[in-house]
């Protein structure tokens, strides 16, 4: 037996949404200010569920001493302070300056490298790609360049030329394309959805 009650919530509430979106009505805009607070609260739960699967998965490993033992000291020892600068009596939560030197010092510094790093293998996965010779990826890695041109930051009247036709390229090509996609995912979203309400398989078509 089905149970779609999850599938019939998701409906409802991206319907809900949508109306939001196209109506101006102050009950709607309520309700949906409401959904959207129920959804944050939600995925905060959920990233609070993983943060800790994770710690206890990490301490399990040191107590059990299998893995990357250092790798797992750094990760309990980093959430610990995390945890012990935001909770400490008298702390300001994340606005506590002690938070902040550590966003500041340690983790920027660090996604940095790794940003750092996703650039050299980016360049390496384009120098493949165009090895290849397909057409998807010539493309693909040209409009990459023509993209890295334009967020070049230039002074005078170059650069700002340049920053104009990026946020045009931004808004209007990119954005149609993300807005496509968006659109495309909620139709087959809806359609998948009901299907599953209406008990339609593979089989039924």
């Amino acid at each position: 037996m089905r149970r779609p009650t999850f599938t019939a919530l998701v409906v409802i509430i991206g319907v809900l949404l949508l109306a939001d979106l196209l109506v101006a009505n102050d009950s709607l805009g309520l309700l949906a200010a409401i959904v959207v607070d129920a959804a944050i609260l939600v995925a905060a739960g959920a990233a609070l569920a993983a943060v800790g699967a994770l710690g206890a998965r990490r301490l399990g490993d040191l107590w059990r001493r299998r893995g990357d033992p250092i790798g797992a000291v750094l990760v309990v020892v980093g959430m610990a302070t995390i945890l012990i600068a935001g909770l400490r009596p008298g702390s300001d939560g994340s606005a506590d300056p002690a938070v902040r030197w550590l966003l500041s010092a340690l983790l920027i510094p660090l996604g940095a490298s790794l940003f750092g790093l996703l650039f050299v293998t980016t360049l390496l996965a384009a120098r493949r790609s165009l090895a290849g010779r397909s057409p998807s990826a010539i493309v693909l890695v040209a409009a990459a360049f023509v993209t890295l041109l334009l967020l070049l930051p230039l002074a005078g009247a170059g650069g700002g030329w340049l920053a104009g036709a990026a946020g045009w390229a931004l808004d209007v090509p990119v954005g149609a394309v993300f807005r496509g996609l968006l659109i495309g995912v909620g139709l087959l979203t809806a359609v998948f959805a009901a299907r599953t309400l209406l008990g339609i398989g593979m089989a039924d078509d």
